[in-house]
C-alpha cells in the first residue's frame, strides 16, 4: 500500500524523494583505548528518514595506523631495544620510548638476548576506563660486535681464559 501522496510540483534537487543528499564534515572525539575493528556511533548524523522522522546514526569503523616503534595486542604494547653486549653483561639504565613519552628502564646485569622486560602500566588504556592500562613489554636485542680490534680480541681471549679456569 502506498501513502496516497500526489506530488504537485516536482523538485529537481531531491527528485521527488523529499530529502537532499549532502556531504558534511562531522567532528568527533575518538576515545582513548580504541583499536582497529571498534565501531563509533555519532547520534543523529546518519541518513535522513524517508518518512520525515529524525535522521539515523552515523557509524564509523576504526582502523588504527601501524607504528614503526610499537606493536599492540589489546592493551599490551611491545617494542624492541637494541643494547650493546657490554650493557647486557654489566647492566645499564636506558630511556625507552613509550606511547606516553620516554621512560627510564634498568637493564639487569647478565641479561640474555631476547630477554623481555615489563614496564607495568605503560601500555594502552582500556576503552572506557583510562585509569586501567596494560603493560609495555621491551625485548632486548643484544648487539654482538662483528669486527673486533686487536686489543678487543686480546681482552676477550683473556676473559675466556679466566672463565675456563672457574668452570
Amino acid at each position: 500500500r502506498g501513502e496516497g501522496v500526489v506530488i504537485d510540483e516536482y523538485c529537481p534537487k531531491c527528485q521527488g524523494q523529499g530529502v537532499n543528499q549532502v556531504s558534511k564534515q562531522v567532528t568527533l572525539t575518538v576515545p582513548a583505548g580504541v583499536e582497529s575493528g571498534n565501531k563509533l556511533r555519532v547520534r543523529g548524523e546518519g541518513d535522513a528518514s524517508p518518512s520525515g522522522g529524525p535522521p539515523g546514526d552515523l557509524y564509523i569503523f576504526v582502523k588504527v595506523k601501524e607504528d614503526k616503534n610499537f606493536r599492540r595486542e589489546g592493551m599490551e604494547i611491545y617494542s624492541d631495544l637494541a643494547v650493546p653486549y657490554i650493557d647486557a653483561v654489566l647492566g645499564e639504565e636506558y630511556s625507552v620510548k613509550t606511547i606516553d613519552g620516554e621512560v627510564k628502564i634498568k637493564i639487569p646485569s647478565g641479561s640474555q638476548p631476547e630477554t623481555v622486560l615489563r614496564m607495568k602500566g605503560h601500555g594502552a588504556p582500556k576503552l572506557g576506563d583510562v585509569k586501567n592500562r596494560g603493560n609495555h613489554y621491551v625485548t632486548l636485542k643484544v648487539k654482538i660486535p662483528e669486527n673486533l680490534s686487536k686489543r678487543e680480541r686480546e681482552l676477550f681471549e683473556e676473559l675466556k681464559s679466566l672463565q675456563t679456569q672457574t668452570v
